[in-house]
């Protein structure tokens, strides 16, 4: 557990916190030190939570309820490694807590956005958010097995020396347009088509594909092939060299942004 907190303290490296929840009488401070260890496996084995928290809340952001798949979709890169700056728990089997540590700071209207675009728990906001310290059960009861037990929340992944490049956001664009379809599968699990990614508005609707479909790694063409055969109508774009045109610049724009976005993740 002492090597625990070293690693946690090397990655919150302005120094943090942990706290006793206790789901009846609330929650307390106590110092992350050695000596008071005991006093936290104690506590936790009388059904209290254990959490944590970074003293430098603005360049940490923690993305909750992750599952296995949404790890390799937004938190490791396409060779498998780690993307910069993570420190992965998983806080029950196959289900995480991911520490993003930032270059910048964060507003919290910037983290409410990239957290939506992590398809993070939207119940957990990061407004004085706390996280699960490894190392202690998550003593949640629909976490418990037939037997009584608890999981025990663990360290994966930590990297104290990097730190993630976060894209600056316009406040206009608070709601993220993200290439993840509204329903049904993520990441690259089946094949996608446009009704997945159906906006109120066509256009809003054209531009998610073609987000999703250049994350995939399609060219323009194929794109390009894709949107026209698959929208109903194109009244608002009539005759051929207007169509083109529309098509030429949403593929343009949405190639840019996950190029960029690429880029500053790696």
């Amino acid at each position: 557990m002492e090597s625990l907190f070293v690693k946690i303290g090397r990655y919150f490296n302005a120094g943090w916190r942990l706290a006793v929840l206790d789901e009846q009488k609330g929650r307390w401070m106590v110092d992350p030190e050695p000596q008071n260890i005991g006093y936290l496996r104690a506590e936790n084995a009388s059904g209290r939570h254990i959490l944590m928290q970074p003293f430098d809340d603005a360049h940490y952001l923690l993305a909750d309820d992750i599952p296995r798949e949404l790890l390799q979709c937004h938190h490791k890169s396409v060779t498998g490694n780690w993307r910069p700056g993570r420190m992965v728990i998983e806080t029950s089997p196959a289900n995480f807590q991911v520490w993003i540590r930032t270059s910048g700071p964060l507003k919290l209207w910037e983290k409410r956005f990239w957290l939506q675009k992590l398809r993070s728990d939207p119940g957990a906001d990061p407004n004085d958010r706390w996280g699960r310290c490894p190392g202690f059960r998550n003593r949640k009861e629909k976490h418990r097995d037939k037997s009584g037990h608890y999981p025990l929340a663990k360290l994966v992944w930590v990297d104290w020396q990097e730190r993630a490049t976060i894209p600056a956001v316009a406040r206009s664009e608070q709601r993220p347009l993200s290439h993840q379809p509204l329903r049904g599968a993520v990441c690259h699990g089946r094949a996608i088509q446009r009704s997945d990614y159906a906006r109120d508005d066509p256009s809003a609707t054209d531009f998610a594909y073609a987000l999703a479909l250049a994350r995939r790694g399609e060219i323009d063409d194929a794109i390009r092939s894709r949107i026209l055969s698959e929208r109903p109508s194109w009244k608002n774009h009539e005759g051929e060299r207007r169509i083109r045109a529309y098509l030429d610049r949403t593929i343009t724009r949405a190639k840019a942004i996950v190029e960029t976005t690429r880029a500053s993740s790696q």
